[in-house]
């Protein structure tokens, strides 16, 4: 039975509310969002303008827009600025964290204020763990780490699959297409390789240059530069992924205005997740 026999049948058989909470329950594949880094050059009302205007509601926030350690009012007044526009603040990040477990508690109390049900972070110290997986156990609150490149922390995926194997489920993998990239990995294959513990991306891309002897990264238009994109969308259709890929770039040139970049991201996005 084909897809559209089986939604009309639903439809006859249940009324149209019914569908509809079918239809939001069923997995839809990725979704498309906006990693307000991109947009660091603006204040978080124009962040709002600017995420309203290209149509994209789910917002991944830096600490200069929504700041966790804000007082509760602050952030509640934000929280209903969001809310009254439609969009939703699906998570925040990259968030600092330390060794002191109480310090890193107050980010999940915001995270818990904010309903936002994923955190991501780039701990520098790999004893910060053992605090932090306690946390995510007491308030159920997922972590995925971010990863930068060549020299970071987790610029080696294998440092990556060796935090995941020791820790909760509930930790996984917030995958920088652009940084793995240019720490000259395949999206696709690392993807695969954190095993269904992706829980979210920045959509980026990057080119891998030498200059003057030394490999660089430079920022690109996204499915413009070295990032296997052909086999990720691959994988993510394969795997039936559905987070949240977040527009992003590092780019001071494109954050002066981000509007063509996101624009084409936009379409480039529509491109790959065509049914």
């Amino acid at each position: 039975m084909s897809r559209s026999l089986l939604s009309l049948l639903l439809a006859l058989s249940v009324g149209p509310w019914m569908t509809a909470a079918v239809a939001a329950d069923s997995p839809t594949g990725p979704s498309l969002g906006l990693q307000t880094w991109t947009c660091r050059n603006m204040t978080f009302d124009e962040v709002v303008s600017f995420a309203v205007k290209h149509g994209i509601r789910n917002l991944q926030l830096i600490g200069s827009h929504l700041d966790p350690m804000a007082p509760r009012e602050e952030t509640l007044r934000k929280k209903a600025i969001l809310e009254k526009h439609g969009l939703v603040a699906y998570t925040f990040g990259v968030a600092g964290t330390s060794l002191d477990k109480e310090k890193n508690r107050r980010l999940f109390e915001f995270a818990r204020l904010m309903g936002i049900k994923l955190i991501v972070v780039e701990p520098r110290d790999l004893a910060e763990w053992d605090n932090l997986e306690q946390l995510v156990k007491e308030y159920d609150i997922r972590l995925a780490i971010h990863n930068h490149g060549t020299g970071t922390v987790y610029g080696d995926p294998a440092t990556v699959r060796a935090v995941l194997a020791a820790r909760d489920p509930r930790i996984g993998v917030c995958l920088d297409v652009g940084w793995i990239t240019a720490a000259g990995f395949d999206a696709a294959e690392v993807f695969r390789s954190y095993g269904g513990r992706v829980y979210d991306m920045h959509f980026k891309d990057k080119t891998r240059e030498v200059v003057d002897g030394k490999v660089v990264a430079i920022d690109t238009e996204i499915g413009r530069g070295h990032a296997n994109y052909d086999g990720l969308f691959a994988e993510i259709r394969r795997s039936g992924w559905s987070g949240v890929m977040a527009i992003e770039t590092d780019s001071k040139a494109f954050a002066s205005d981000p509007n063509r970049l996101v624009a084409e991201a936009k379409t480039y996005f529509a491109t790959k997740t065509a049914r």
